[in-house]
């Protein structure tokens, strides 16, 4: 059985799914939840201490679904991070996403409380990219691409509300990186004809 303090996170997940950040006050805060919010205090240390344990619970659930998706890559025709783009834009995951870009937006305005966390899941999503590209792509500098076009498109797309627009840019980046590993691909010399 889970925790009081996972218990708790996981509502506070969806109160935030359903209120936002910007009004974010530990008395409402507790009133939904059923407690307190000395007891919020205990469980998690402060205000940032909540946001700080949602975000960290949100990226597991997103690696680990990553992390699924890259282990039955053989039985898609599609690319991981087509893959991955499809998952996130989907109605039901749609908003977990959205909330959790906006607590990493929150996150980067407060390096001195939240910059740990940062660092921990960039280098996470880093070595969890590098596992899924090809042996001769795994750097970091090449992994951080993908990383950087779905954030990217990502924003725009809760920007703009512009799927279609959006999936056809990823689509795009993922033709082009496929057309330039076919360039890189060594070519096949003919072989001779032996004895002549």
């Amino acid at each position: 059985m889970d925790t009081r303090k996972e218990e708790l996170t996981a509502a506070l997940i969806d109160y935030l799914l359903t209120h936002g950040l910007s009004e974010l006050s530990l008395r409402p805060l507790a009133a939904e939840l059923g407690t307190s919010a000395r007891l919020l205090i205990y469980h998690f240390g402060s205000k940032e201490g909540l946001l700080t344990a949602a975000m960290a619970a949100m990226h597991a659930q997103l690696r680990s679904s990553l992390q699924a998706m890259a282990e039955t890559r053989a039985s898609s025709a599609k690319a991981p991070l087509r893959r991955f783009w499809d998952w996130a834009v989907a109605a039901q995951n749609f908003p977990y996403l959205k909330l959790l870009y906006e607590l990493q937006i929150l996150a980067i305005r407060s390096p001195e409380t939240y910059g740990p966390l940062l660092q921990n899941n960039a280098a996470d999503w880093l070595a969890l990219t590098k596992q899924i590209m090809p042996d001769d792509e795994r750097d970091a500098a090449m992994a951080s691409l993908p990383i950087a076009v779905f954030d990217g498109l990502f924003l725009e797309l809760m920007s703009t509300g512009d799927r279609r627009r959006t999936t056809r840019a990823l689509d795009r980046f993922i033709e082009l990186v496929e057309q330039g590993r076919l360039q890189r691909k060594p070519q096949r010399s003919p072989t001779s004809k032996r004895g002549t």
